[in-house]
């Protein structure tokens, strides 16, 4: 059953009266990949915050599964994001920091290890491994486990593949292609055309 996950309608935000997101409409369907591309200072990861309920928006409306956002938060529940890197416990592995960030929410500890494997964290050789001994590109594979730990139907992610090796973002775009066919809608945020 395909239907609208996401809808936007004039949407405005302005910081110190200058407009940095004028966006008259956006709809996202269950399934769907949106690619929201546009080169760095376009208004994209402020949209996504807005979206999340970050930051406040000046004008316009936004839906999520049907339901304005200002109603009620809960929507929150289903959504995964990767705007930002997470804070991480660096002492922890990343099970154990995926495990306390399902304990603080209420999720299901049961999806941590299919999420690791996912995104390509749950070798043996990286079962006890840190996280303050990840590589750059470990910790970006764990950000967004922490956004699919939760299984969303919306996952939203602000430029993903970063600092991926072309080998690791191939592999990402192919999960995120597997989740879409699932029924996840997902908001892709990048500059890079080719993705």
């Amino acid at each position: 059953m395909i239907g609208n996950v996401l809808q936007i309608k004039n949407l405005q935000k302005e910081f110190k009266d200058t407009q940095v997101v004028n966006l008259s409409s956006l709809s996202v369907q269950q399934g769907e990949i949106y690619g929201f591309l546009g080169p760095n200072g376009a208004g994209k990861t402020t949209t996504m915050k807005m979206i999340l309920s970050l930051i406040s928006r000046t004008a316009g409306e936004i839906e999520v599964f049907g339901q304005p956002i200002d109603t009620d938060k809960q929507y929150l529940n289903q959504i995964g994001s990767m705007i930002e890197e997470p804070s991480y416990y660096p002492n922890l592995t990343g099970y154990e920091n995926l495990l306390v960030f399902q304990k603080i929410l209420g999720f299901d500890k049961k999806n941590i290890q299919e999420t690791l494997k996912i995104v390509g964290l749950d070798q043996p050789k990286n079962k006890k491994k840190l996280v303050k001994d990840y590589s750059l590109g470990m910790k970006q594979r764990l950000a967004l486990a922490f956004a699919l730990v939760k299984k969303p139907r919306l996952l939203i992610l602000d430029e993903p593949t970063a600092v991926l090796t072309e080998k690791e973002a191939e592999a990402l775009l192919d999960s995120i292609r597997g989740m879409a066919a699932k029924g996840i809608a997902v908001i892709f945020i990048t500059h890079r055309l080719h993705e």
